[in-house]
């Protein structure tokens, strides 16, 4: 249950960080670093996604370390972003907050993986 709602969490987010990217783009504003924040921010879901279809419980959590792994990737890019003011409070509040609630719910998740192998 905690995986899709994991899937359907990521995905939302990562459509956002396509949509802030987008926007950063528009305003001209850190345009050779966009692409690293698009790329964390999108991997997150598309490793979560992959990890359905695990091939084993290992490759699962593996997958999911990975997708976590994205989550401490963009928390960076969206600090930089906010901290050089080329997004808004605004902007990163609501970024920070949904890459906090997939990271936490990765950690849970990973965490209940290894209890049961």
């Amino acid at each position: 249950m905690a995986d899709n709602h994991l899937v359907i969490l990521s995905k939302s987010f990562a459509v956002d960080t396509i949509s802030l990217c987008d926007t950063l783009k528009s305003r001209k504003k850190a345009s050779a670093i966009i692409s690293q924040l698009l790329r964390s921010g999108t991997s997150i879901g598309a490793n979560i996604h992959e990890a359905n279809y695990a091939s084993s419980k290992a490759d699962f959590v593996n997958k999911f370390q990975i997708a976590l792994k994205g989550c401490y990737e963009t928390d960076y890019w969206l600090d930089i972003f906010h901290d050089s003011g080329i997004i808004n409070e605004e902007e990163y509040s609501k970024m920070i907050s949904q890459c906090s609630k997939i990271r936490k719910l990765l950690i849970a998740s990973i965490n209940t993986a290894k209890k049961n192998e």
